[in-house]
């Protein structure tokens, strides 16, 4: 009897065939192809969410890390090992940056640091809300461009804080400003990139 041909193959399994095209798309754009990284960042914004609200229950923390990942990702693409896994690569990057997120948490409750200027968050108000699927980078000369639309003090807070991955002390040493101007700086930054690259992650 002929098989039929809706019957599913036993093999094919569904998450080893996404890690595949991840791993594909990251490796085309580590070549350039600015259409397969918009497609990879867009696919791995949900897993990464996940992986954040494991630990965080806050939703606009969780939003911060998930950006903090998605500029680690961009600061190290060329890191990754086409012959790697690609989800393994970027789960570390997003627990990675859940645990920095985490202690900086514990920090502010214990009080250890004051901010007399509270930062602003992604979801202060409906308009700065994104569908499950928006995408922040559409392509690494986006975020170049993103970033040169910044004020010269966020500029510079994403450059050295997420870019070259300093700590906040090292950036203020480096930078001059203080550790609250930098804090403010940092998340008005990302909200403002978050809004730059709304528009093109809709086309």
């Amino acid at each position: 009897m002929t098989e039929s041909l809706n019957t599913p193959d036993p093999k094919f399994d569904p998450k080893a065939e996404q890690d595949r095209q991840w791993s594909e798309w990251m490796t085309l754009a580590q070549d350039g192809d600015a259409a397969a990284y918009q497609k990879l960042l867009g696919a791995v914004v949900p897993f990464v969410r996940a992986i954040v609200g494991k630990r965080i229950n806050d939703p606009d923390k969780i939003e911060d890390v998930v950006q903090d990942v998605l500029l680690s990702v961009h600061k190290n693409r060329h890191t990754y090992d086409p012959n790697l896994a690609f989800k393994p690569w970027i789960g570390t990057i997003a627990q990675r940056r859940t645990i920095d997120a985490l202690r900086t948490i514990y920090r502010q409750g214990a009080r250890e640091t004051l901010v007399d200027e509270y930062p602003e968050t992604f979801l202060s108000d409906e308009t700065n809300i994104l569908p499950e699927d928006d995408l922040v980078f559409a392509s690494g000369d986006d975020l170049n461009r993103a970033l040169e639309t910044l004020p010269a003090g966020q500029r510079t807070a994403v450059e050295l804080l997420k870019l070259r991955e300093m700590s906040l002390k090292e950036a203020s040493e480096a930078s001059g400003m203080s550790v609250a101007a930098l804090k403010v700086a940092m998340h008005r930054a990302l909200k403002s990139l978050r809004a730059e690259m709304a528009p093109k992650a809709e086309r």
